[in-house]
């Protein structure tokens, strides 16, 4: 049997959206594609699993039964996508593939519980009854090509399956505006900063706002890559249909030790430990919201875990929200954490600050890496990146000024290896490397206020070539006088030829 290729498998998922184009919005197909996706794939597991049984055991049909009785991951019969498939001309597909999501939830207890109460394939979105019909007929005739049979006996690697899924995800980023940013951070981006973080086997690591988890795992694979399985993901999403994929995400990818809760982070952080309190990590990585407007400021003050008592970020604007939130959650030796922002952070006054002010002064801040513009999905503007320790060697802050290098793109610029290894290495040396890095010290910080703006610390100014006039003057003229020429010669080709005066 040839092999099938990640990149085969990608375009054939991708290739399933074509049903919607053009009837339905790429924001809210998404989640239709990803879960037939989903489907698809445990439907083929299962159906290989099955058939690996039948042929060892072949003349035992009730052993063939006990052993998928044994399954950890369970697919009621009448839920599964060739069920599904075999009845898709009659009516009430929308209505047939709910159950099948709610039977595969119920069978799952707490794997899956409630991962699909976000979607409905009987909604009017995509239409009246018939269409709805037609559209969810298509998508199962899709996704029934052979390039989407994803049997592990043909496709192999578990995570090809998880790699196709990141590509729609990333794809559907793309395609979304400014929505995206709520589900996905850019590929390299989450490699750079899983790697500021550094990941080590045994480590807890927490994503507060973790979209489709793709940062978070891209933490755990560093592990892997590591040799080692050692170590737990933990999230927080407040929106129920991100929630979701990032739930199928994880488990499409195989991450077995995880906890990913649904909620507002803010209003409601739900990673606890047994006595009510906020649970402690060794890493905590996030891409929160930009500057989030009514981020839950009214219940700041009385806010039962004392994150705010370094002060209360402004009511439009949530970014130390979501900071002093993470800064709670490090464990006091081994806690460090990335998290990516806006500029004005680093130097917006008032409470922002002043809350700015006592991170420094408890020297908690490590860097701070300015990042190009048009990295991120759904905004233009440039972002940085704060590092941030509990445990530090000094009171220094490096200053790293990545902004102006970058591949460019037509609606999208991004980082390559190249690009991320220099920003690692500089990070790591922790010296001033002219135009590019500065390593301050906290008297450096205090007599700029405070203010953390990276052209303060990193001199980027190119002096300007000094212009001889002189010279100028003299190629100007020698210029004028070729020029003479050439116009005497030209009037004497028009006198030849009968044009002269």
């Amino acid at each position: 049997m040839t092999p099938i290729t990640q990149s085969e498998i990608n375009k054939a998922a991708w290739g399933a959206c074509d049903t919607f184009r053009g009837v339905v919005d790429p924001s809210i197909y998404k989640d239709y594609v990803l879960t037939m996706l989903f489907l698809k794939y445990v439907s083929d597991v299962w159906k290989d699993h099955k058939a690996s049984y039948a042929a060892q055991y072949s003349d035992s049909p009730e052993l063939v039964a006990a052993m998928m009785e044994r399954e950890t991951f369970k697919l009621p019969e009448t839920a599964s996508f060739d069920a599904l498939y075999g009845r898709r001309h009659e009516p009430g597909n929308g209505e047939r593939i709910d159950k099948a999501l709610h039977a595969i939830e119920e069978a799952n207890g707490s794997k899956l519980r409630d991962v699909f109460q976000d979607i409905s394939f009987n909604s009017n979105k995509l239409g009246d009854e018939e269409q709805k019909n037609d559209i969810l007929r298509h998508l199962l005739e899709d996704f029934a090509k052979p390039a989407l049979d994803l049997r592990p006996s043909r496709v192999g690697n578990l995570d090809i399956i998880g790699g196709a899924y990141e590509y729609l995800i990333s794809r559907f980023a793309a395609t979304a505006g400014k929505k995206a940013g709520e589900f996905y951070t850019p590929a390299e981006v989450s490699e750079l900063m899983a790697r500021l973080v550094d990941p080590q086997p045994g480590d807890d690591i927490c994503d507060p706002t973790c979209g489709s988890a793709s940062l978070l795992m891209k933490c755990g694979r560093l592990i892997r890559e590591g040799g080692s399985k050692a170590y737990a993901l933990f999230g927080q999403e407040a929106i129920g249909s991100t929630w979701a994929l990032a739930k199928m995400n994880l488990f499409l990818h195989g991450e077995e030790n995880h906890q990913i809760e649904w909620g507002d982070t803010i209003r409601n952080p739900k990673l606890r430990t047994s006595d009510d309190m906020l649970r402690h990590f060794d890493v905590v990585v996030a891409n929160p919201p930009f500057s989030l407007d009514k981020w839950g400021v009214e219940s700041a003050e009385a806010d039962k875990f004392a994150r705010f008592r370094r002060g209360i970020p402004p009511k439009s604007k949530g970014d130390y929200a979501f900071i002093l939130h993470m800064i709670e959650t490090l464990k006091p030796k081994s806690g460090r954490m990335a998290v990516v922002v806006p500029h004005g952070v680093l130097f917006r006054g008032s409470s922002e600050g002043k809350i700015r002010q006592k991170l420094i002064e408890e020297n908690l801040l490590d860097a701070v890496i300015g990042l190009p513009e048009k990295l991120f999905f759904g905004t233009g503007i440039p972002a940085a990146i704060l590092v941030f320790r509990k445990e530090k060697a000094d009171d220094s802050v490096l200053f790293i000024d990545a902004s102006r290098e970058f591949v460019p793109g037509t609606n999208q610029n991004a980082l390559d290896m190249t690009l991320i290894k220099k920003i690692l290495a500089t990070h790591q040396a922790r010296e001033t490397v002219e135009k590019y890095a500065y390593r301050a010290s906290l008297a450096e910080i205090i007599e700029n206020d405070f203010n953390l703006n990276i052209p303060r610390y990193v001199d980027t100014f190119e002096e300007e070539e000094e212009i001889d006039l002189m010279a100028v003057r003299a190629e100007r003229q020698k210029l004028k006088s070729e020029m003479g020429e050439l116009e005497d010669r030209m009037e004497g080709f028009l006198k030849e030829l009968g044009y002269g005066a």
